[in-house]
């Protein structure tokens, strides 16, 4: 499982951690612009893609809001809700055809008493995460819109995919300015 190379990489942990983590992993499809996870739902699962994209989105006034993509082995939670067991004001969609590995956080944080390694792999991912959301504030507060389009261009290829109103919204512009850019990119 590619997960666990991705695990692996940030922090080895014992063969009886890697077999007590995969009982409580599951893998599920979801098609084109599925909702994974609904707004004012209660997040109680850390979602890994496996394949495809996600998009966290909210709605302001009336608007659907693109606030965060997540590509292949990459971490796509509502942390706010996860860790303090709210509501979220967010929602969590399939971008295409997208493959997500789930892990059941309740299940997740038990694991953490009885495997110490888990605990540390699993802090070590959400302290990277938290320095990608730090660096996207600031990419917002301190970059042009171009510089953020041509940042996310280097991320992936998988840019091209995305539609264009879900990528104007993360970037925090109109459709027109985007198309702008594009022509200047491209």
């Amino acid at each position: 499982m590619v997960l666990f190379e991705l695990f692996d990489s940030i922090h080895k942990i014992s063969d009886e951690a890697v077999n007590d983590l995969k009982q409580i992993i599951s893998a599920k499809t979801y098609q084109k612009n599925e909702v994974i996870q609904k707004i004012g739902s209660t997040c109680s699962t850390v979602y890994f893609v496996d394949k495809g994209c996600a998009r966290i989105f909210y709605l302001k006034d009336g608007n659907d809001i693109t606030e965060h993509f997540a590509f292949q082995n990459e971490l796509i939670i509502r942390a706010e809700s996860l860790f303090l067991g709210n509501p979220t004001s967010k929602g969590i969609q399939a971008i295409d055809e997208t493959n997500i590995i789930g892990i059941d956080s309740e299940s997740l944080f038990r694991l953490y008493d009885k495997h110490h390694d888990i605990e540390r792999l699993f802090r070590l991912i959400i302290e990277k995460e938290y320095v990608n959301t730090v660096k996207r504030v600031e990419s917002l507060q301190f970059k042009t819109a171009k510089e953020r389009y041509i940042e996310l261009l280097e991320t992936t290829d998988y840019v091209q995919k995305i539609p264009l109103k879900y990528i104007s919204t993360y970037l925090g512009i109109t459709p027109v300015s985007l198309s702008r850019i594009r022509a200047d990119v491209l």
